[in-house]
């Protein structure tokens, strides 16, 4: 099956009233995969199929798609299926991963280790000095901040990752076409720069009180862990910790002043178990082991694909900031910021380049991000 082929069957399963990962996945295993669910082949006699669901499919007609498939065909413009090897792996951990992500930019940033920093909307000027300066590091190291794209705390993370050169991705809660809040419709296309703006909702989904607690799991399912900022006692903030905890990835918060209403939400997950942290190293430390998790997640899966890494000298070819970085690397270790430094290139497009040339086989990551040629 061709790849669009592939993406308008998950496309049609996406629509088709009251599916959705729980209930498909049994149907892809007996199946085989999304056109064969689509069309209603070999599905068991004991199959769990939404009399809805099953009437739409049948009359499902791709002339429905129209929207999507030109969306689909202009520049910058991806949909990631949920069985598509770039999908990102950690995100199809969680119990409900998105069938399909509508993305905005580049796709590949999906993969690179994500950091969600979330807090409050209403965020004090402290707060939003503590989000500039910890996304600000971050981002110089390497790290892809991942936020919603609300004003307050998310705005001032994806406006940090931009200024340290580094890469941001936005969840949105609502369709891709459709940018919320507006006052952030400039910061979005910046986004598509500097990273991506992803969906899981239809293109013109408008925003809905009840889509943002489900933007929040992708958040939380996309990261290794979650920074929060600042947040109240009751807030929709603590939905990404509680999720990230739940996904057991750690939680990380700021602590503040006891008079401080802001902080009393990130007291509340001190005392849960959170991690308390004061600077960037204190957090690196602490998603450490996830970074490792996801770069053996990716090696398994391309292998599972037939990109395994090749042996000897690479079948492959560089562009050319990859080359420009080969050029600065040797057979023996060298730091990130050394790489970044010498290169002259962005952090984030370096951690870019350097996550691909190691699984396609051409570098070694060691212990302490640092990186040698093999």
């Amino acid at each position: 099956m061709s790849e669009l082929n592939n993406i308008k069957s998950w496309l049609h399963l996406q629509r088709a009233p009251g599916l959705g990962w729980v209930k498909i996945q049994p149907l892809l295993e007996a199946c085989g995969d999304a056109e064969a669910v689509c069309q209603l082949h070999n599905l068991p006699s004991d199959a769990v199929l939404p009399a809805a669901a099953k009437s739409y499919l049948r009359q499902a007609n791709d002339q429905d798609l129209e929207a999507e498939l030109t969306w689909l065909s202009k520049p910058n413009n991806h949909i990631l299926t949920v069985d598509d090897p770039l999908y990102p792996p950690q995100l199809r951990l969680i119990n409900d991963p998105p069938l399909l992500l509508y993305v905005k930019g580049n796709p590949a940033v999906l993969l690179l280790p994500q950091l969600a920093v979330v807090g409050s909307r209403n965020a004090s000027q402290a707060g939003l000095n503590n989000t500039q300066d910890f996304c600000h590091d971050l981002a110089r190291q390497g790290l892809v901040i991942t936020s919603g794209l609300a004003i307050g705390v998310d705005t001032q993370a994806h406006q940090a990752a931009v200024a340290a050169g580094g890469q941001t991705v936005a969840v949105m809660g609502t369709g891709i076409n459709s940018i919320y809040p507006k006052q952030n419709k400039a910061l979005a296309q910046t986004i598509t720069n500097h990273g991506a703006v992803v969906s899981e909702l239809p293109l013109d989904t408008p925003p809905h009180a009840h889509h943002f607690p489900r933007r929040n799991r992708i958040i939380a399912g996309l990261s290794m862990g979650t920074l929060v900022v600042e947040a109240a006692q009751k807030s929709g903030t603590l939905i990404t910790a509680r999720l990230s905890m739940e996904y057991n990835r750690p939680v990380m918060a700021i602590p503040g002043s006891i008079h401080n209403p802001l902080a009393k939400g990130c007291h509340a997950l001190i005392k849960q178990g959170a991690k308390l942290v004061e600077t960037a190293p204190d957090i690196l430390q602490e998603i450490e082991p996830g970074i490792h998790m996801l770069s053996d997640q990716l090696s398994s899966k391309l292998h599972e694909s037939s990109l395994e890494k090749s042996t000897g000298t690479p079948d492959i070819k560089l562009s050319e900031s990859q080359q420009h970085i080969l050029r600065h690397l040797d057979y023996h270790p060298t730091a990130f910021d050394d790489i970044v430094e010498g290169t002259q290139l962005t952090s984030g497009d370096v951690a870019s380049d350097l996550l691909i040339m190691e699984l396609a086989g051409v570098i070694e990551k060691l212990p302490g991000a640092n990186y040698q040629k093999i």
